[in-house]
């Protein structure tokens, strides 16, 4: 795991992996931290590079025949900038609009195409 998270650390010594496995469930629950200053280089662009390293995790997972979640922390397992994938998914949704906004906000023309 460790391979694939450093290359975009700024202070790879900063990573800490801790890894557990449940025989019985066949799952696997992978926990990295790192500085929350290369929070942005971790999960890239939109999230690629995280969600490549995801793919990479869970492909390795499949071929052992186990299923594996990744959570990821912010500074300290402990730390209130603690993020697991679920609260990063939530993290990019847009909060709802106010009507201010929306009203200042121009509509889109839609114009029916002659045939």
């Amino acid at each position: 795991m460790k391979f694939l998270v450093q290359p975009f650390l700024e202070s790879p010594e900063s990573l800490k992996v801790d890894c557990e496995i449940s025989q019985t469930l066949k799952r696997a629950w992978v926990r990295i931290a790192f500085d929350t200053t290369d929070k942005g280089k971790v999960f890239g662009r939109g999230g690629r590079n995280i969600q490549a390293i995801r793919s990479v995790i869970a492909a390795a997972a499949e071929l052992a025949g186990q299923s594996v979640y990744l959570d990821i922390y912010g500074g300290t397992y402990l730390g209130r900038e603690s993020m697991s994938s679920d609260e990063e998914q939530e993290e990019r949704i847009l909060p709802p609009k106010s009507k201010e906004r929306e009203n200042s906000i121009p509509k889109p023309v839609t114009k029916r195409r002659s045939q």
